[in-house]
């Protein structure tokens, strides 16, 4: 984290190298992680990392481009995150979810917000992209339903609810279970704040869950929203083991 000016002035100017960089690279980008969120509700995070998030085959280029500049990069991990790194700083390359759901494609440029970052002009991800990506973080180590709650709090009554049910509609329980803690976490603003249409359509899908067959196969879906402690299902448990995208 970043605590003294000093770093506070280093962190600037590496931002603003970066950003200059990506831009010379030829590569399509959009800034997440903290600085959407601080974008979309006012929470500011200090921290030395960057993230941008890319086309798959941008995510290449970018880093070529750094590389050839001298940077350390590295293919972090091949389903969804590329770094590059000087010093203590680093930059995160996002093309996807660990759990390959989330691919960034054509779409998310065409709803990004503009704005202003480092005195640059950058688009950020776009608020239902920005959801639909936290909303699969739920792990011990790492849980993001509070920033989801926040974005909704602060930037619900601008986002495309039709379009963000949509990104989630083969998961859409993960979707209720987040607005029935926004109800619970914030009493007297989410009747303002989430349409009721979507909340009776998410309810009644609930509901006619009991009139439907169980599903045959022994399926365990943790694995999508946090692969570590779903492991002992699938290695253990005998629960079948499947590809994300088609559960």
């Amino acid at each position: 984290m970043i605590e003294t000016d000093e770093q506070k002035e280093e962190a600037l100017l590496f931002y603003k190298e970066a950003l200059q960089m990506l831009n010379d690279s030829g590569a399509n980008f959009m800034l997440g992680g903290g600085f959407a969120l601080f974008h979309y509700t006012g929470m500011y995070r200090d921290t030395k990392d960057l993230d941008i998030f890319c086309k798959p085959m941008d995510s290449h280029k970018i880093l070529k481009y750094f590389g050839d500049k001298g940077f350390r990069t590295e293919l972090s991990d091949a389903r969804w995150l590329a770094k590059v790194f000087k010093g203590d700083f680093f930059i995160d390359i996002i093309f996807d979810t660990p759990n390959t759901i989330c691919t960034v494609d054509d779409t998310w440029f065409e709803h990004a917000s503009k704005g202003k970052f480092a005195d640059t002009d950058v688009l950020f991800i776009p608020a239902e992209e920005l959801i639909w990506c936290k909303v699969y973080v739920q792990n011990r180590e790492r849980f993001d339903g509070a920033d989801v709650n926040h974005v909704i709090l602060k930037y619900g009554k601008n986002i495309d609810w039709k379009r963000l049910l949509a990104r989630l509609d083969k998961h859409w329980h993960l979707l209720l279970a987040q607005l029935l803690m926004f109800q619970f976490v914030y009493p007297g603003d989410y009747a303002d704040i989430i349409p009721r249409w979507l909340f009776d359509d998410l309810l009644e899908r609930a509901r006619e869950q009991y009139d439907v067959p169980p599903s045959l196969a022994h399926v365990c879906r943790g694995p999508i929203i946090d692969q570590v402690q779903y492991a002992v299902d699938i290695k253990e448990w005998d629960y079948k083991v499947y590809t994300m995208k088609s559960v």
